[in-house]
């Protein structure tokens, strides 16, 4: 396989009716955008049949990349791994659930054109109620204390510049704040809207502790980071 332009990464815990369906959405997408591309599947520790299905894919599609946790390490730790051996010069992330819509891609990678990172945007969730409010509480603190105006930090389909990913240290729960650290680093973020599809398959990892009590010290983490980030780019070696 030729290197890759697009690196696709997923994070995948316990998802074995997923990965095979996901799979399939996923090279449709990009066999049609005629560049070389890698789907790198990240196994967060699955207790499930979700590894043995995805070295069958793999075994059938020189596309895909496996890396394995010796344990159960969290979302941040899945995508920091999977920015680390990203062979692409543009980093696309999204969930294994089914939930991001593949088909979006073109629109995040369109928006690149004019942005350096960009960030999908649910206008139109499919989750519960609960749910539902406790993000919107969320990216309304994330907004306040940060000054942004991201709507859907939460959303994992995402497209950067591998540029933009260079320089960031991703900590623990650090995955929901992403367009803030790439925004630190000097680098233009954009909201795109995207399809939001309900969960067929599977459970939701999360729940309210995990989404919001446990987001609130990483805030002021953030809040920290932001005032006391080197903010430089270099224009030149002489």
């Amino acid at each position: 396989m030729s290197n890759p332009f697009y690196s696709i990464i997923v994070p995948v815990y316990n998802e074995e009716e997923n990965v095979q369906i996901l799979t399939n959405e996923i090279v449709s997408v990009m066999e049609k955008l005629n560049k070389p591309y890698e789907i790198i599947y990240i196994d967060d520790g699955s207790k499930d049949k979700s590894l043995e299905i995805m070295k069958k894919l793999k075994s059938e599609n020189p596309q895909i990349r496996i890396i394995v946790f010796e344990k159960n390490s969290g979302q941040s730790a899945a995508l920091d791994a999977g920015f680390r051996k990203a062979k692409g010069e543009v980093i696309i992330t999204m969930d294994a659930d089914l939930q991001n819509d593949p088909k979006d891609i073109p629109l995040l990678l369109d928006a690149l054109k004019e942005a350096d990172a960009a960030v999908g945007w649910r206008a139109t969730r499919k989750d519960s109620i609960k749910k539902k409010i406790t993000s919107r509480l969320g990216n309304f603190f994330r907004n306040l204390f940060l000054g942004e105006r991201i709507h859907d930090t939460g959303c994992s389909l995402k497209a950067f510049k591998k540029e933009t990913i260079g320089r960031l240290k991703l900590f623990k729960g650090m995955h929901r704040f992403l367009p803030a650290l790439v925004t630190m680093e000097g680098y233009k973020v954009v909201e795109v809207k995207v399809n939001h599809r309900p969960r067929v398959y599977g459970k939701t990892k999360y729940g309210f502790f995990d989404r919001f009590l446990t987001a609130t010290p990483d805030l002021f983490a953030v809040i920290w980071m932001k005032r006391r980030v080197i903010p430089y780019r270099i224009k030149e070696e002489i």
